[in-house]
């Protein structure tokens, strides 16, 4: 275990290259199970998610050479379906697997995942899309594990009754080699899911968004290999784009993707915030005074449910009162006692709400009924150095966002979470100025 050391205060400023898309890479190494031939993936992080999922794909007969971000996969003569549990219950994205793997196989065996604690994730809306394919999947409760059964997987009408990123994403790489057309009402409209879609036409299969929430597959008997460049991480831009609003610094990223965060720069630029883009480099600074700004997170094309942590801490810098509501997910406002640590003035409250069932994008059965469900942010504020603790991937980035802004020196621990979504985080902002290093847990 490692943990950063923090003296914050400091400007930062500089130019720096964003890394692959973690939820492009993710889903693009899974669908190495659906072809035999070599499959070859370029700007992939190099993060600790990509490096258990290729264990994990490992364990399934997927041989894989992960060197400067480019990543070859292969499979071997190993016919396996079953997912060891110490592999697959450390990612949330295991049940990714059982799609192809009934495909190929006609039989799966996967752990309950694991990942980020922010949540009940509803992993019962791809397993039951699964089982109008004709999969038969039971949960075991007793050993842990998923068991999948499929004499064939057939297309079929899904409707999603609430977004999910990661069902849609499911329910494509069972249907590429299922029989007929699959069609997906509801679907996810993120462009991460129309960046795998074209790695998979890349690979021979047939699948078109056929309207903004509808995506139409149609079933082929085979996959070839491919080589494929993924995007870049939208929430990496975003949290160097506070970075640079929070120091008062001025932060140049290229491989933007600036043209797919209008939800984040319009009230970016609202607030104060200050952008100038073309190309794939877009620029981000802040002006003298910030605004308060009210957040409601939502799925895509809405503000996302991974930025509102960062902007929270941008808005403790804000002149007045702001709020974020959070209707995506039940739980992520984990960082909220920490940044009540550094001197933030932030409290829950709960929004009236008409029909929460659905205005919420999650299960109201998976909600504790008492739980807030949003914040109010006082500013504004100086936040002072303090020791911190990561409870899950983003509530880390806004915990080292907050680490940097504040004068003297802060210790965040629990840096293991960042690592499962950032690439080398501290060597970026080293080299935008930012004084942060990385030791040991033991280290004094």
């Amino acid at each position: 275990m490692d943990k950063f050391v923090v003296h914050g205060g400091v400007p930062l400023k500089g130019e720096v290259r964003l890394s692959g898309a973690k939820n492009v890479a993710l889903k693009t190494i899974v669908a190495s199970l659906l072809t035999d031939d070599e499959i070859t993936i370029d700007n992939v992080p190099d993060i600790i998610d990509v490096r258990l999922m290729l264990e994990l794909l490992g364990t399934l007969g997927v041989k894989s050479h992960f060197s400067g971000n480019h990543v070859r996969l292969i499979r071997n003569s190993l016919r396996n379906y079953e997912v060891p549990l110490e592999v697959g219950a450390r990612l949330r994205t295991t049940t990714l697997v059982l799609g192809p793997l009934l495909s190929r196989f006609g039989s799966a065996l996967v752990p309950n995942p694991g990942g980020c604690r922010i949540g009940a994730r509803p992993i019962d809306r791809h397993i039951d899309a699964l089982r109008q394919m004709g999969a038969r999947i039971t949960y075991n409760s007793r050993d842990g594990f998923f068991h999948g059964q499929a004499d064939s997987l057939h297309g079929t009408v899904i409707r999603f009754p609430k977004n999910t990123h990661t069902g849609t994403e499911s329910i494509i790489l069972a249907a590429v080699l299922a029989k007929g057309q699959t069609v997906i009402e509801n679907a996810a409209a993120e462009v991460e899911v129309d960046d795998l879609i074209e790695f998979l036409n890349g690979m021979g299969a047939r699948i078109v968004r056929t309207k903004p929430r509808e995506i139409k597959i149609d079933g082929v008997t085979r996959l070839h290999g491919t080589s494929y460049r993924l995007m870049s991480d939208r929430n990496e831009e975003v949290t160097l784009a506070v970075a640079a609003a929070l120091t008062g610094g001025t932060v140049t990223v290229t491989g933007s993707v600036h043209r797919t965060l209008m939800a984040f720069l319009n009230p970016f630029r609202d607030a104060g915030g200050r952008y100038s883009a073309g190309g794939d480099t877009a620029t981000y600074s802040v002006s003298r005074n910030l605004r308060p700004q009210d957040i409601i997170t939502a799925p895509h094309p809405g503000f996302m449910t991974d930025w509102q942590g960062p902007w929270a801490v941008l808005m403790t810098r804000a002149a007045g009162l702001s709020t974020i509501h959070e209707a995506v997910f039940e739980s992520r406002f984990s960082y909220v006692p920490e940044l009540q640590k550094m001197g933030a003035d932030v409290s829950f409250f709960q929004p009236e709400v008409r029909d929460p069932e659905k205005f919420y994008n999650f299960n109201m059965r998976d909600h504790d009924g008492m739980s807030p469900q949003a914040v109010r942010i006082k500013g504004p504020t100086r936040l002072h150095d303090a020791v911190l603790m990561m409870h899950d991937l983003r509530a880390g980035a806004t915990l080292l966002l907050a680490a940097l802004t504040a004068p003297g020196k802060s210790y965040v621990h629990g840096i293991e979470h960042i690592d499962r979504g950032y690439e080398n985080i501290e060597k970026k902002l080293q080299a935008l100025g930012g004084r942060i290093i990385r030791v040991p847990e033991e280290a004094i």
